[in-house]
């Protein structure tokens, strides 16, 4: 069989976009994508080079179907490791497996339930104190009250002070600084001459020393919270022994972010749809709105099918994990295409999931695509808001309760309204929202 050479699009013509590539790829991408197909490679200068794929096939090939032949890239196992430490999102092979194998009891939708009531809790609380009746950027709001959920429901742990906020801030200022390093590599002897690692090193080290305090305040109590901090400060691996505080840091500052970020960017683009959608969004408050005794939170839950609907089809729209990458760790190949060993591949989910191929009218925001009456088989092959195969993220169902309990909880208070006429977008580690301006007015 033959296989076809692989397009690909200079360095030259990589530093002549450099400056729009560091604000936002996504449009350079679009561009190669729709020159080259759905596979392109991308010279990247001092002899390194990335394939770029949106093939849903070939994405689940990677995953899922020969996963092991494939490994996390450098991007993720070092680069972004050297900031946030070697937990289950950084790390690989069989560190990693022990660690899912740790944490993912965790998860469980039993454990899950015994957290729904401090997660509705902490909810409520966070949306009484937005800002209404005015134009405001949600997404602060929506960080806060995401930030806050993780902390509370996962971690027992109750701010007295501004805390949570510098976690916020470190997290987010550790992201540009490596978001700056992966999009211009030609220039980090340059960061790391100005000393802009160094100080981004000395606020990781910040927010190490804040969660060791977190730590010791919860072994010093000697209460028991039911919650994901006690069971990762009681687990054991298969030979007996426990996660030394290293290591627990490295999975609770990963958690953290994690378990946060993508879940206030997939809010924030959800309220911006339902803005942007009037009659959309009344169907959801016609949904949420109806009076009746449930026996759980999780019942109540169960009963919001559209309202799920509209956050899948954002996260279709605006996916929080816009990319993935991996490396070929042997030879492998996919229909006409051949991977070497060593190879870099970035998979966009974000064009896959608006390839015309897959979706009807792919740019449109249509809840629809997700009714109970359609065939999953329909979508589950080009649709990868959580990712896919082994790694695939553990707090899928964590996240889902979450925000359908924040996006009712708001639908049922507030009319949600919008000058904006379309949605800005600002790529960094996670796909985030820039200026989601909207008014909340109450019902």
């Amino acid at each position: 069989m033959g296989y076809r050479e692989i397009p690909t699009v200079s360095f030259f013509k990589v530093i002549q976009n450099a400056s729009r590539i560091l604000k936002n790829p996504l449009p350079f991408h679009r561009e190669n994508f729709e020159k080259s197909g759905d596979i392109f490679k991308v010279k990247l200068g001092f002899g390194k080079s990335a394939i770029f794929i949106r093939d849903a096939g070939f994405a689940k090939h990677m995953l899922q179907k020969q996963h092991r032949k494939y490994t996390k890239s450098a991007l993720q196992t070092k680069d972004l490791a050297k900031y946030i430490g070697e937990g289950l999102l950084t790390s690989s092979g069989e560190k990693w497996l022990k660690q899912r194998r740790l944490i993912q009891p965790a998860f469980h939708k039993r454990k899950l339930e015994l957290l729904i009531g401090t997660i509705k809790e902490v909810i409520e609380e966070e949306v009484s104190r937005i800002t209404t009746e005015k134009n405001t950027d949600i997404f602060p709001a929506m960080s806060d009250l995401a930030f806050r959920v993780v902390a509370e429901s996962l971690f027992g742990y109750t701010d007295t002070g501004n805390t949570i906020s510098r976690l916020q801030y470190i997290t987010e200022k550790a992201q540009e600084s490596l978001i700056k390093e992966i999009r211009q590599p030609y220039k980090k002897w340059w960061f790391r001459f100005s000393g802009k690692i160094k100080k981004t090193f000395q606020l990781t080290q910040e927010a190490r020393d804040i969660l060791t305090v977190i730590i010791e305040d919860r072994r010093k109590s000697n209460q028991s919270h039911n919650d994901l901090l006690d069971m990762l400060l009681t687990a054991k691996y298969e030979d007996g022994s426990s996660m030394d505080n290293e290591q627990l840091i490295d999975e609770i500052l990963i958690l953290f972010i994690a378990g946060h970020e993508t879940t206030s960017n997939a809010l924030t683009f959800t309220l911006l749809l339902l803005a942007l959608h009037p009659s959309i969004q009344e169907k959801v408050f016609n949904e949420v709105s109806i009076t009746a005794e449930y026996e759980s939170i999780i019942e109540e839950i169960g009963q919001y099918q559209y309202t799920k609907q509209c956050i899948e089809e954002a996260m279709r729209l605006y996916p929080p994990a816009y990319f993935s990458d991996r490396v070929a760790i042997e030879d492998d190949t996919y229909n006409d295409s051949k991977l070497q060993k060593g190879d870099t591949i970035l998979i966009s989910f974000y064009e896959i999931h608006r390839h015309q191929q897959f979706w009807d009218s792919p740019s449109t925001f249509d809840p629809d695509r997700f009714g109970l009456n359609i065939d999953k088989k329909q979508y589950s092959d080009c649709y990868f808001p959580f990712g896919a195969g082994p790694r695939m993220c553990i707090g899928n169902n964590f996240a889902m309760y979450e925000m359908i309990l924040a996006i009712s909880t708001l639908i049922k208070k507030y009319h949600i309204t919008t000058h904006l006429k379309e949605i800005e977008i600002k790529p960094l580690i996670t796909l985030k929202p820039e200026n989601a301006i909207i008014k909340l007015v109450p019902r």
